[in-house]
């Protein structure tokens, strides 16, 4: 916007301390290549709509940085395991062999896809796919826990625990006393 004001104002863009020789250059072959019969540096539609676009980009950058900070593991079940590709950011499946129809049909109601390629039924690596294998019997983990209780993070309780053992093990730093402290 300030650019297009500096246009308006000088009639050139020679001189604006908002962009750099190079910018200029490019802006000014790109209006001599537009239609308009008074051209600007940038359109109205350029400028529209640029908050929401760095919103919606900041927080699917938190998302993604949320989801690799996530630890997901496999399990084996009984005719096959179950991988995490965190690469492709899927919950794949592997089978020894090839499952019944029941066992298909109940994949892909999970939503669950075959994919040829991979060689595996893979879903996207969320916590709804967790979620979603928990249901499924014909993968259950052969520990007999459920998926999600495979995944769980520290709870809260024993994340405190560690920290009041890190404390005791430390020596303990003495606040200077006396005249020490005063100065």
């Amino acid at each position: 916007k300030e650019v297009n004001a500096y246009y308006r104002k000088h009639g050139k863009l020679d001189g604006c301390a908002l962009l750099s020789p190079d910018q200029i250059e490019k802006l000014k072959a790109s209006m001599a290549a537009n239609w308009r019969s008074d051209p600007r540096p940038f359109e109205s539609y350029q400028l529209t709509n640029n908050n929401a676009e760095i919103r919606r980009v900041k927080t699917r950058i938190e998302q993604l940085s949320k989801q690799a900070q996530r630890e997901f593991s496999g399990w084996e079940f009984d005719g096959g395991r179950v991988e995490m590709n965190r690469e492709d950011n899927r919950l794949q499946v592997f089978f020894d062999g090839k499952p019944d129809a029941d066992t298909r049909a109940e994949l892909k109601s999970s939503g669950f896809r075959w994919a040829p390629s991979v060689g595996a039924w893979q879903r996207q690596l969320t916590d709804n796919a967790i979620r979603a294998a928990d249901r499924l019997e014909c993968i259950k983990p052969l520990s007999g826990e459920k998926p999600s209780q495979l995944q769980k993070k520290p709870s809260i309780l024993q994340t405190m625990r560690e920290q009041d053992e890190k404390v005791q093990t430390e020596p303990e730093k003495k606040a200077p006393s006396g005249r020490d402290a005063e100065r």
